[in-house]
């Protein structure tokens, strides 16, 4: 007998409360399409565990070239009709900075919106890192910005060199994993290389990466399984996204 009636799975929560890296900004990347589609994310990012959230839209050369002012008419309206739905969550603006030309431009102007705490969230070219990397995350800490590198997983060009990630990570380089890339979303090499990650504990901060409705259901599927208990009791302790403050 078929059972119509079929208990709907219960949200596992996440064992901390505030998401460094998501797309739920509506309509200056390629996330959240509009105020409606942004608030079923943030209640998503809610049934998680989630009550404070870091919007980090992308700002990218020829793409995603957003500027402070662009994104904060965007927040302004979107945390207008986030309150009128009456979600009890924190927001604050900052943005995920590709690291290209476009990047360069705005930093030398000062057109940039840290996160609470002056943490920068910084993305690498998924081709070739940056001549002179190094030496530009060096001089970020110097004037007081505390760099993130997002989803350090995904770049493939490090695969096989890992002692890179040692050391940069040595350099006080924050790393932020993305949650999908444990589920093997973005390939086996993603995963491999995030589970590699935690092994040797350079996992400083996770996010979401939500850019839709899908991300969030895979997500909440992931954190009901054995291998996620296993992880975030690895982590547990060592992740510092609720000290962004």
């Amino acid at each position: 007998m078929f059972n119509f009636f079929r208990k709907k799975k219960e949200d596992v929560k996440l064992f901390y409360h505030t998401d460094v890296h998501c797309h739920i900004l509506p309509g200056v990347d390629h996330g959240a399409k509009n105020i409606q589609n942004g608030i079923e994310l943030l209640k998503a990012d809610m049934d998680m565990g989630i009550d404070r959230v870091i919007l980090t839209s992308h700002v990218t050369s020829e793409t995603f070239e957003n500027t402070p002012e662009t994104l904060q008419a965007a927040f302004d309206t979107f945390k207008a009709a986030v309150d009128e739905a009456g979600l009890d969550i924190e927001m604050h603006l900052s943005a995920e900075y590709r690291i290209d030309d476009y990047w360069q431009k705005e930093y030398a102007a000062g057109h940039i919106i840290p996160m609470p705490g002056n943490y920068i969230l910084l993305e690498n070219s998924f081709v070739q890192e940056l001549i002179g990397s190094d030496q530009m995350m060096f001089d970020l800490m110097c004037k007081g910005y505390k760099p993130i590198l997002a989803h350090p997983e995904r770049y493939p060009y490090w695969a096989h060199n890992r002692e890179r990630y040692e050391k940069m990570h040595n350099t006080n380089l924050k790393f932020q994993i993305n949650i999908l890339s444990f589920t093997g979303y973005f390939g086996s090499s993603a995963r491999d290389t995030a589970n590699w990650l935690v092994k040797n504990g350079m996992v400083d901060m996770l996010g979401s990466d939500m850019h839709h409705l899908e991300h969030a259901e895979i997500i909440k599927d992931y954190l009901r399984s054995k291998e996620w208990r296993k992880i975030s009791e690895k982590l547990q302790g060592r992740i510092i996204n609720d000290e962004v403050i």
